[in-house]
């Protein structure tokens, strides 16, 4: 029998309010990153690589990001912007899909005949 799992040492606050998430739906739910920006991910795989292109509003790619794993990339992704005071991901929701699919990414250069789409 599969035990239920638990916190660990943490007990819930007596005005902890557990909240049922409602369905996403990528189209109709979509908003544009307010900086403008936005992103294309590709597996390069005669590198076993991650490439990051960022793109501007003119569909310019004004940088390109490589690396082997999602940490590397969204690490070194969000140094730059803070090093050089640009601003590529402004909203959370945005911030999220990024590590979502560099890890997409990541495992289909890792796990055997998986092919990678971003969404």
């Amino acid at each position: 029998m599969i035990e239920e799992y638990t916190w660990y040492k943490q007990k819930q606050a007596d005005d902890c309010e557990t909240i049922e998430c409602a369905p996403y739906d990528p189209i109709e739910d979509f908003t544009m990153e307010p900086s403008g920006h936005y992103v294309l991910i590709r597996p390069n795989i005669e590198t076993k690589k991650i490439e990051v292109a960022v793109c501007d509003q003119a569909h310019n790619i004004i940088k390109v990001f490589i690396g082997s794993t999602a940490q590397e990339l969204y690490h070194t992704i969000f140094q730059y912007e803070k090093d050089k005071g640009v601003v590529y991901f402004a909203d959370k929701e945005h911030i999220a899909y990024l590590g979502k699919e560099l890890k997409k990414c990541e495992l289909a250069l890792t796990v055997p005949n998986t092919i990678y789409y971003q969404e």
